[in-house]
């Protein structure tokens, strides 16, 4: 009787080992989600370090791969896995990255480029979803050159912030008043928000910033801004990017419109954005890694690259609900 039992123990253990190999995706005990689609034989070995599961980050990382796979084929394997927003995570990723001796690490937003960089100076490794390099990496802004003199180069999510000024002036010429919200440790979105303000002021606008600490205080951070705001600025925040519905359930209430740094955040809270297209972005970075990993060029002399394709774009759901009228020159977001 206790073998019978025994043995169909070890066949459930079995049945739920091979149900998690072809799932994938099972949850780590330090908390990332894992993706791998390892060939031991492949020539390259590429670790992938996203730092919070979005679609925008989803999709440069699609990108990515795609261009990547398209390029070399079977040379090419994958380890991919998502910090789920915990910085600390990151960095067991990125560490481990480097214990294994991967060919090239792909850093998705500032966290996971940070926790790269603190990882390794010798392996090669490219941004994408990151706003301003400088400031990431600590390197002083008044010697900057475009590239980062380290390890290090890749793509910039940043859209002109001097146009996204423009678009506000254009869709709310009437408004004073201009609340800016963000995480308070994100240093991109510091970054955005200063640089933004240089622009939007310039149009005679008062404006304020509004951090919030995480998910936990987010929505009552949102209610104070919209309390004492006639419009909101969200720019490519990741913690806001996970926090977009919290927001919007705010907001929306208030009668507060909100002008998004991208597609993303914008398809959950905002009424309109000047986005990028973040699976070109994947792309693009994918160029790159094929220029060090196929044609052997040193991250150190590639200049960080930025988007090229700018797109209007609105809410129409949250248009119509705030009565807001939007010019034919902005593209309606697919839900």
């Amino acid at each position: 009787m206790k073998f019978k039992k025994l043995s169909r123990s070890i066949a459930l253990v079995s049945i739920l080992s091979i149900s998690c190999s072809l799932f994938g995706g099972c949850s780590l005990k330090n908390g990332s989600s894992q993706k791998q689609s390892f060939n031991n034989d492949a020539k390259y070995k590429v670790g992938i370090c996203q730092f919070v599961k979005h679609p925008a980050l989803d999709r440069a990382t699609k990108g990515f791969k795609d261009y990547l796979t398209k390029k070399l084929g079977d040379d090419v394997t994958f380890d991919e896995q998502n910090a789920q927003g915990d910085a600390a995570v990151c960095t067991s990723i990125t560490t481990t990255f480097t214990s294994n001796k991967y060919d090239l690490i792909l850093a998705n937003a500032t966290p996971a480029l940070q926790a790269a960089s603190a990882s390794t100076n010798k392996i090669p490794i490219l941004g994408t979803s990151v706003t301003d390099y400088a400031t990431a990496l600590g390197i002083d802004s008044s010697k900057w050159s475009g590239n980062t003199g380290k390890n290090i180069s890749g793509t910039s999510d940043l859209a002109p912030l001097s146009d996204q000024a423009d678009c506000v002036k254009e869709l709310f010429p009437k408004a004073k008043t201009v609340g800016i919200l963000y995480c308070s440790s994100e240093a991109n979105s510091a970054y955005q928000a200063k640089e933004f303000k240089k622009y939007i002021e310039k149009y005679g606008y008062v404006t304020k910033d509004y951090l919030f600490n995480d998910s936990n205080d987010v929505a009552s951070v949102a209610k104070t801004a919209c309390d004492n705001s006639d419009i909101l600025y969200i720019p490519t925040d990741n913690t806001a990017a996970s926090c977009a519905e919290a927001i919007n359930n705010v907001a929306l209430p208030a009668k507060t419109p909100i002008f998004c740094g991208e597609e993303g955040i914008c398809k959950g809270c905002g009424v309109a954005t000047l986005s990028i297209d973040y699976y070109d972005l994947g792309v693009q970075t994918g160029k790159l890694a094929y220029k060090v990993l196929k044609e052997k060029k040193n991250p150190k002399t590639l200049k960080i690259e930025y988007a090229t394709k700018l797109t209007k774009e609105y809410n129409e759901e949250n248009c119509k609900k705030l009565g807001i009228k939007i010019p034919k020159d902005y593209k309606k977001i697919k839900k």
